[in-house]
């Protein structure tokens, strides 16, 4: 895994004469049983540890068989321990009543443990946009504090990651071009709001991309506007949007202008007042059926209107 010490530093004399089982007996000395209570997470961890029906099964796993594969944590000055890899196993443990989590303590900086922290939680089947934002801007500088040359101001992708290994390399260990990486980092201008968006599928990379340059003033006027209308930004629109705020003409007003356009692929939006609506519909019709019902009295409605022209045409 790349980023951790013996990747870039020559062996020990202990380890050139010493035999592989000797090896393996002193890794083992590393592995154990460390409360959970003296685990801490890793600070600002990009990725979110869910509840899921995947944290059922491993909690499961974990009741039958234990932690196979140990957590990988550092310690602390303080005497505590800080996760670098295994925070869904420290949390089925937890979930599984368990007051101890199998681990190896393992000799990293804090640089080195955020470039393995980011790379082991990259074997995730599921990664939402905004945890790779983080984990590739928390890993890109951290590179930088180690002295690799970054480059950040022409491209914040254009990394020299260690002997051997550009950008170009990188896109290909994550599955991301050095372009998708930049546009992953831009989001983390994003406001909360926007970015969770963002995560929801409900507003693509492209417009999330051009709004990140906007101040929190303006994206907070944009949040707005989507509650209001229930209606997000294209991306020839986020792109105007920005222009206008590059030339200091973006107000709240002209946000609304934008906003509100129709765009080609949008339909109209009929929207009812729910009270209204209900105070209508019999209280013997449950909620869930509430929309089939209107369905059927329009469908009823438009039926008497048609047999009404028909007979004022005889």
């Amino acid at each position: 895994m790349a980023g951790r010490k013996s990747d870039f530093t020559l062996p020990t004399l202990d380890e050139l004469f010493s035999s592989q089982a000797e090896r393996d007996e002193a890794k083992l000395a590393k592995i154990r049983d460390i409360p959970t209570s003296e685990i801490d997470d890793f600070p600002d961890h990009p990725f979110h540890v869910r509840d899921d029906e995947d944290m059922i099964r491993l909690v499961e796993s974990v009741k039958e068989r234990g932690v196979i594969t140990p957590a990988a944590v550092r310690q602390k000055e303080d005497g505590r321990y800080e996760i670098v890899s295994g925070h869904r196993r420290k949390r089925a443990c937890e979930l599984a009543g368990l007051d101890t989590l199998r681990c190896e303590v393992v000799d990293l900086t804090k640089d080195e443990a955020t470039i393995l922290m980011v790379e082991s939680n990259f074997q995730r089947s599921e990664i939402l946009p905004s945890e790779k934002a983080f984990a590739y801007k928390m890993r890109l500088e951290a590179m930088k504090r180690q002295g690799k040359r970054t480059d950040l101001t022409s491209s914040p992708v254009a990394t020299k990651l260690h002997i051997g290994r550009s950008d170009v390399e990188l896109g290909e260990l994550v599955g991301d071009s050095k372009d998708q990486i930049r546009r992953y980092i831009r989001l983390t201008n994003l406001v909360p709001e926007l970015l969770d968006f963002v995560d929801e599928g409900k507003i693509k990379m492209r417009p999330a991309v051009e709004l990140s340059y906007l101040d929190e003033d303006c994206q907070r006027d944009i949040v707005d506007e989507i509650d209001r209308n229930d209606c997000t930004p294209s991306h020839e629109q986020a792109i105007r949007m920005r222009k206008l705020f590059e030339e200091g003409k973006l107000t709240t007003e002209a946000i609304c202008a934008v906003m509100s356009e129709q765009k080609p692929n949008q339909r109209d939006r009929i929207i009812l007042s729910g009270a209204r609506v209900r105070e209508l519909i019999p209280k013997s019709v449950p909620l869930s059926q509430t929309e089939d019902y209107v369905c059927k009295a329009l469908e009823h409605y438009r039926k008497f209107l048609k047999s009404r022209a028909d007979r004022d045409s005889r």
